[in-house]
């Protein structure tokens, strides 16, 4: 008898629990960091360029000699499905100057499958030790097959071999799947070596940039934005919001 009101007990106490779980709200509304100071602000005369890839270049590299930043070229991609649900995931970019942005991935992943049915996409860097960002919004263009071979043979031979043992956002039974796979294709490729065919399926992408935004993080939260964007049809700079950029850019600050 004292059992089974231990067991009840114990039963409605866990229950209780998970009950008091579920309508749980975690409030993390007081996290938050230092971003920089009053004295080092990032103002339109600091612009090393006055259209977006040659301060992108800036930033970035600016970004690569920090040896805390492990990944300064991860770019968070957001893609958007034909029913306008968003999604978004990171990847590396592989390239970047005055075409666009290169990235390479599965052809038949779902943020391939979203672009397919609708190539506007938007990407951010963020450097958190520098307490910047970059905002990319545009729309996006297969590379041509030389070149996305050309990359895949560059690549590990591990990696190469992922790439064709991995059906990309497809559901598998076990990680035990890929690692067959993998043997199959290592014992095949490997032993001895020879060249990995890339998949027809695996390939790259440019994204071709309307918009570039910079980012720049203020201790007082007034942060610092400079947006260059392609003009409206019509548009005309006037010098105070809107001003003349290089190479077709038009450049303005906006609000925090």
């Amino acid at each position: 008898m004292a059992l089974k009101s231990l067991l009840r007990s114990s039963y409605s106490c866990s229950k209780l629990a998970l009950n008091n779980l579920r309508n749980m709200s975690i409030d993390i509304g007081g996290m938050r960091i230092k971003y920089k100071d009053k004295n080092d602000t990032f103002l339109e005369k600091h612009l090393v360029s006055k259209e977006p890839f040659g301060q992108f270049k800036a930033w970035f590299e600016e970004a690569c000699s920090k040896k805390e930043i492990l990944e300064p070229n991860a770019m968070c991609l957001a893609t958007v499905s034909k029913e306008g649900f968003p999604s978004a995931r990171f990847v590396l970019c592989k390239g970047y100057g005055k075409d666009g942005y290169k990235f390479f991935t599965n052809y038949e992943s779902r943020k391939a499958k979203e672009m397919d049915g609708n190539p506007n996409v938007a990407a951010t860097f963020y450097w958190e030790v520098l307490n910047r960002s970059v905002r990319i919004e545009g729309f996006v263009e297969k590379l041509d097959e030389a070149e996305s071979t050309k990359y895949f043979h560059s690549r590990p031979a591990p990696s190469q071999i992922a790439a064709c043992a991995s059906f990309q956002s497809t559901p598998i039974e076990s990680r035990d799947v890929l690692v067959e796979r993998e043997s199959v294709l290592e014992e095949k490729y490997l032993i001895p070596e020879k060249e990995v065919p890339k998949p027809s399926y695996w390939g790259g992408y440019i994204i071709r940039p309307r918009a570039v935004e910079f980012w720049q993080g203020q201790r007082d939260r007034l942060h610092d934005r400079i947006k260059f964007r392609k003009p409206k049809e019509g548009e005309v700079p006037d010098g105070k919001l809107l001003h003349q950029g290089e190479d077709g850019w038009v450049y303005e600050r906006l609000s925090p």
